[in-house]
C-alpha cells in the first residue's frame, strides 16, 4: 500500500469516525429522562416556593385588616415573635426586629407550601380552579386546626417560660387565623398552574 492509499484510507476512517460520534450524540440526546408518574421531588420542590406566594399574600391580607381596625399593621408579626420571645415581642417596633418576624412568617409559608402542594397535585391534578379551591380551603383550615391546637396550644406555653399564656392562639381572633390560612390556601390554588411539570422538548421535537 503506497502513500497515496494511506492517506485515502485515513480519510475514510475520519468520516466514519465523525458519522459514528454524530449518530451516538443524536441518540443520547433522543434518551433525554423525563418523569413518566408523580414527580414528587419537583412538586415538593415547587411547592416550597410557591409557598411564599401563599404567605406573602396572607400576611398582606393581615397588614390590609390590622391596619383597618387600627391596630399596628404587623401585629400579626409581633404575636407570632411571641413564640420565641414571650411577651416581649408585643412591644416589638424596631424595623429589624419585625423584619426578621417577615422573613420568618414567609419562611415558615415555604415550608408549609410544600405538603400543600403536594396534595394538590395529588388530589386534584386535573381539577378546575373551582376545585382547587374546594380542595385548598379544606386543606388550609385542617392545617390552622392542626397548627393552633394541635400544636402551639400546647408547645408554646411549654417552651416559653415567661408566661404560661398561649400568645397566638390567644391573641390571634380564632376567625382572623382561619381567615389567614383560607388566604393563603387560596393563593396556592390560584398559582398552581405555575408549578406543573411540563417536559422539555426540543424544537426537532416540536416539529
Amino acid at each position: 500500500m503506497d502513500l497515496a492509499e494511506k492517506r485515502q484510507e485515513a480519510e475514510e476512517l475520519r468520516r466514519r469516525l465523525q458519522r459514528l460520534e454524530s449518530e451516538m450524540a443524536e441518540e443520547a440526546a433522543s434518551q433525554v429522562w423525563q418523569a413518566t408518574s408523580y414527580y414528587t421531588a419537583y412538586y415538593a420542590t415547587t411547592g416550597f416556593m410557591l409557598g411564599m406566594f401563599g404567605a406573602a399574600a396572607s400576611l398582606l391580607f393581615n397588614v390590609v385588616g390590622s391596619a383597618f381596625i387600627g391596630q399596628h399593621p404587623l401585629e400579626l408579626i409581633r404575636v407570632y415573635l411571641t413564640f420565641p420571645l414571650g411577651d416581649r415581642a408585643l412591644e416589638i417596633d424596631s424595623g429589624l426586629a419585625l423584619a426578621v418576624g417577615c422573613c420568618l412568617y414567609l419562611g415558615t409559608g415555604m415550608l408549609l407550601g410544600v405538603p400543600f402542594y403536594l396534595a394538590l397535585t395529588w388530589l386534584a391534578p386535573a381539577g378546575g380552579l373551582r376545585r382547587r379551591l374546594l380542595l385548598a380551603s379544606a386543606i388550609g383550615l385542617a392545617i390552622w386546626v392542626i397548627n393552633y391546637y394541635g400544636v402551639l396550644w400546647w408547645l408554646q406555653p411549654l417552651l416559653v417560660d415567661m408566661s404560661p399564656e398561649n400568645y397566638i392562639v390567644n391573641r390571634v381572633p380564632m376567625w382572623v387565623a382561619a381567615l389567614t390560612h383560607l388566604v393563603f390556601g387560596w393563593t396556592m390554588a390560584l398559582v398552581y398552574p405555575l408549578g406543573l411539570y411540563v417536559p422539555y422538548k426540543r424544537e426537532t421535537e416540536k416539529s
